[in-house]
């Protein structure tokens, strides 16, 4: 006698069962996406632990508005978009809304782009993990999810400029904390 256990047969049945609050389904898409939005939370806490409590917030809030996700829309993208507000949300909860002064950034070098081939991706997380809270936000937001100033400035509650001026001063703060020479 042959026994064969039944397989899903696409995501919507995923998606189902995790709507009625079935155990195996969170658990399926809670290891199968655990490190791609690790990453992501990554890029926002000053540390591993600050990550995964983002994280867990995370997943809560992804298993509790399943029923919203639009079937024929990516869920990955869908529950990564849901990680990043989680992030947003660490970060109004840390910040005391510094603001940056505009006049100062706008003397500091721009810069052109320079290759960093030579760097490791966790010498580089280490770095923007390094960043103060509100820089490192900006900067993510900014250069990793390719927010405008606009967008950022409604997100976190600060003027465009002092989104621009932050850039620029995360900017800098990473070349220093990773040695990288411009213009030399």
């Amino acid at each position: 006698m042959d026994i064969s256990l039944s397989i899903l047969s696409s995501e919507s049945e995923l998606i189902q069962a995790c709507i009625r609050k079935e155990e195996w389904a969170q658990q399926k898409i809670y290891e199968d996406n655990y490190r791609n939005l690790l990453v992501v939370c990554m890029r926002y806490a000053a540390n591993q632990d600050d990550a995964l409590d983002i994280l867990h917030d995370g997943f809560f809030k992804i298993f509790t508005n399943i029923g919203s996700y639009e079937p024929n829309t990516s869920l990955t993208a869908w529950m990564r978009r849901i990680v990043v507000n989680t992030s947003i949300d660490y970060y109004r909860s840390k910040s005391r809304r510094q603001t940056a002064d505009l006049d100062e950034a706008q003397h500091m070098n721009h810069g052109s782009s320079s290759p960093i081939d030579a760097l490791t991706l966790e010498e580089v997380m280490k770095a923007v993990q390094k960043l103060s809270l509100t820089y490192r936000s900006v900067f993510n937001l900014y250069i990793i999810e390719g927010y405008s100033h606009k967008e950022i400035s409604d997100i976190l509650g600060i003027t465009e400029s002092t989104s621009r001026s932050n850039l620029v001063k995360a900017r800098q703060k990473l070349r220093e904390l990773l040695n990288v020479d411009h213009g030399k």
